[in-house]
């Protein structure tokens, strides 16, 4: 009898404690970047134009909280359909400040967007506990990387046009 009254007391206290989840992080590359203009920090091109609006109707109904942006322009062109639709002001953080935004990650709550370069995607998915994340190719402009902290981390990597 006892025995029972434990069992269901600790099975009461396990459906009545809230669960705690944790924020889901979307990572992509900018998107498809021009080729005239500025070639250190050019603007988005027509077909990166049209990514970027298409990124911001997939994740639209996502639950992100934060935007976090390079402080090129091509990053925050990326950002900005989706910031615009979801009413969320883009956080610049420098590119070579890629442990920064890592912190920030883990001291915010919420789901966030990352909005980075071939070259930082991979060692922000690495800071955040993701084991061998794939590379970034020049030319790949698809990936959109969703991770999930752990134990353990999960991390799902999708192709979006």
């Amino acid at each position: 009898m006892m025995r029972h009254l434990i069992l269901a007391l600790a099975t009461l206290v396990w459906l009545v404690h809230p669960a705690v989840a944790e924020p889901t992080i979307f990572l992509v590359r900018h998107a498809e970047k021009s080729q005239a203009g500025d070639a250190k920090d050019p603007e988005l091109s027509d077909v990166g134009h049209a990514r970027a609006a298409a990124l911001a109707v997939l994740l639209k109904d996502a639950g992100i909280t934060a935007i976090y942006a390079t402080e090129f322009k091509r990053t925050q062109q990326t950002a900005e359909p989706f910031a615009h639709a979801v009413g969320i002001k883009t956080t610049v953080v420098p590119a070579k400040e890629a442990e920064t935004r890592v912190v920030r990650l883990k001291e915010g709550q919420g789901n966030a967007l990352i909005i980075g370069h071939s070259n930082t995607i991979p060692e922000i998915l690495k800071s955040l506990g993701a084991r061998d994340p794939p590379p970034i190719n020049d030319s790949d402009y698809d990936n959109l990387f969703v991770l999930v902290p752990g134990p353990p981390v999960q991390l799902v990597r999708l192709h979006y046009r």
